[in-house]
């Protein structure tokens, strides 16, 4: 069952904001109950100190106390329903206004407010002059259960609820909002993904942002134009596949035809064009194949120790004869340079390195193959005195099926990807610089390198197992 993030969020957020808000209407309820019992606390204070001010008040006037003009303060002193006993400074009790007729005054008063019992007595001392001349001994009824207290708490919590709902349902609304705010570009980046897994390759993500949705929109876009720019290079490199493919078929059909048909002799010179052409197809596939498995180089290396200045050597030797037919110049500086590695592989790489060389290098040029070691890591150099790679052409020499401007012969596009697949499966690295005009140089670093006594060694090109010597190559 399909969930929405969206609703998931909006139900994150809808709960965060009703808890929000029904812990805020919990705290102002707690706060104002303790305020609202302060205030109350603070009124009956006010009432008992105006009585004690009464009192004493009374006293001084009459030089002592007087029954008489006590009971002037008996509404005062009876006036919240509450009890009254005023003591002299012997303990004597000379007024109690709440006995009698008074007392039951009060508990009616009492009864028709509304009020709950009593509290514990209180005892107000009476100054006068400096000297406790009386003591007031009263009860009061307990705070808050007036019904007017209650109605009026009863009224704040009721506001309080209300406004926890209302804040609860805008918290809700709010999150529906937000949650579709924050996921519209998720919603975009799912629309432009199934647009591009339907064959879309043009579809693209219309958002910016500094946050991480910007940033996932970016690398969408990024692999996009990637998809993009390998499937108009696959359909390149495919028609020209199919282009050379043709030209050896044909040349393949024809003569086979001419000789069935009796208008050619199947002469050396025949079957010499006819296995030239089939070696042709055969180099072409081979590149197919290596294009497939080069990614997959790292999991069917073979490392051994191998001597790097042997090898480069025998691809050298290799290379010799074509060199020589395009009129360039392949000179050699090799260092004593041994590496753990997969000989097969690495002599690849030299291999595809050189042939590209080759192809840029004009007649009369030059072609140096290098090694060195720089600090613990092999580096083999080649570089050539061609026309160079073009700035708009720089950043893409090591893409698949990317043929650059200036080949003086085609090729499959393949080599230089497949070499630095090799490289990377190594664990080393394979750098381009070029300047139009000044050339170009391939610069392979493997690591782990050593100049310990030379290792045997097997070449790949021959199976032969041979030790290296110590002479220097200055060709």
């Amino acid at each position: 069952m399909r969930r929405s993030y969206a609703l998931r969020l909006a139900a994150a957020f809808a709960g965060v904001g009703i808890a929000a808000a029904a812990i805020t209407a919990i705290l102002v309820n707690l706060a104002f109950g303790t305020r609202f019992t302060s205030y109350l606390e603070d009124q009956q204070r006010l009432r008992q100190q105006q009585l004690v001010a009464d009192l004493a008040q009374s006293y001084s006037a009459n030089g002592g106390w007087n029954t008489e003009a006590l009971r002037s303060l008996q509404s005062l002193a009876l006036a919240d329903g509450g009890t009254m006993r005023l003591v002299d400074a012997s303990g004597e009790t000379i007024w109690n206004p709440s006995a009698g007729a008074g007392g039951q005054m009060a508990a009616m008063h009492r009864k028709m407010m509304g009020g709950g019992p009593l509290g514990p007595e209180e005892r107000l001392p009476i100054v006068v002059n400096g000297s406790v001349v009386g003591t007031a001994i009263v009860r009061e009824p307990k705070l808050g259960l007036f019904p007017q207290d209650v109605a009026f708490r009863s009224s704040v919590n009721r506001l309080l609820l209300i406004g926890g709902l209302v804040a609860g349902l805008a918290a809700l609304a709010l999150s529906f909002v937000l949650a579709r705010r924050a996921t519209a570009p998720a919603r975009e980046l799912t629309r432009a993904a199934s647009a591009l897994a339907a064959g879309d390759r043009s579809e693209r993500v219309d958002f910016e942002a500094g946050d991480e949705f910007g940033e996932m929109a970016r690398a969408f876009n990024s692999m996009a134009d990637t998809i993009e720019q390998e499937d108009r290079l696959r359909r390149v490199f495919a028609a020209d596949v199919a282009h050379e493919l043709r030209t050896p078929l044909t040349i393949l059909r024809t003569q086979i035809e001419g000789i069935q048909d009796g208008v050619l002799e199947p002469s050396s010179a025949s079957l010499a064009s006819l296995h030239e052409e089939a070696l042709r197809l055969q180099r072409l596939v081979a590149d197919l194949e290596t294009l497939a498995s080069a990614e997959a180089a790292g999991f069917s290396l073979v490392r051994q120790p191998v001597d790097l200045r042997l090898l480069l050597e025998g691809a050298a030797r290799e290379f010799a004869g074509p060199y020589e037919d395009e009129e360039v110049r392949l000179a050699t500086e090799l260092a004593d340079v041994a590496v753990e590695a997969d000989p097969t592989r690495i002599r690849q790489v030299v291999t595809n390195l050189l042939s590209n060389a080759l192809r840029f290098t004009p007649p009369g040029g030059e072609v140096r193959l290098s090694l060195a070691l720089e600090g613990a890591a092999a580096v083999i150099a080649v570089s050539d005195t061609g026309p160079g790679v073009a700035p708009d052409e720089l950043p893409h020499v090591f893409d698949r099926f990317f043929r650059g401007r200036g080949a003086r012969a085609g090729g499959s596009g393949i080599g230089l990807t497949v070499a630095r697949e090799l490289v990377l499966a190594h664990g080393g690295e394979l750098e381009v610089a070029s300047e139009p005009g000044r050339g170009t140089t391939f610069t392979v670093r493997l690591p782990e390198a050593s100049s310990r006594p030379r290792p045997a060694f097997t070449d790949p090109s021959h199976g032969a197992t041979t030790v290296g010597s110590m002479r220097g190559d200055g060709s």
